[in-house]
């Protein structure tokens, strides 16, 4: 049984990002997953000035700690104008200067979704070529299309046959990887 973190880069709280993270986690059976809210972790825009003068905030520490701690990660990026948001990039600014490896050895499932039909899916794109500098494995991905008309929300369930089956697939063979 392995620990993995599920996080969504999104710090609004109506995040179908969020959503869809939290759907993912009750599906993968066989392993420990911990789901975090990411707009939980307070931090200041990231600037050499603010880490000179005040050092790393308390709530970078934690989320590396939680980060270290895990086997592996599922992290669903949200879209801001084609890339990820600014809040999940200032994250990723100050973690990345706390410890530039600080996703040493972790097995990531990449995913995205948006009310559009690309799902995120240049915000994935992105996230896919950036995540590895830091020294995470992307093993599998999937962009979730159309998030509203293919999830209900109130049951909590994809309701499009084609992207459940495929997300299961994504799933299935995440799972068999971190194992």
């Amino acid at each position: 049984m392995k620990n993995i973190l599920a996080i969504a880069g999104s710090n609004s709280s109506t995040s179908i990002n969020q959503k869809l993270v939290e759907y993912v986690a009750k599906e993968i059976v066989d392993h420990k997953i911990k789901v975090l809210k990411l707009a939980n972790y307070s931090m200041p825009i990231y600037s050499e000035d603010e880490e000179k003068e005040n050092g790393f905030p308390g709530m970078t520490l934690g989320l590396k700690q939680e980060i270290s701690e895990a086997d592996a990660l599922i992290v669903s990026v949200n879209e801001h104008n084609g890339s990820w948001s600014a809040f999940f990039k200032n994250i990723i600014d100050w973690l990345s200067r706390l410890d530039r490896n600080f996703l040493e050895g972790k097995k990531i499932l990449l995913m995205s979704t948006s009310p559009g039909q690309r799902g995120g899916l240049s915000s994935l794109e992105f996230a896919k070529n950036v995540l590895p500098r830091f020294g995470g494995e992307i093993i599998e991905s999937f962009s979730f299309p159309s998030f509203h008309a293919n999830f209900s929300i109130e049951n909590n369930e994809v309701t499009d046959e084609t992207l459940l089956l495929g997300l299961k697939e994504v799933l299935s063979t995440f799972a068999h990887q971190i194992k």
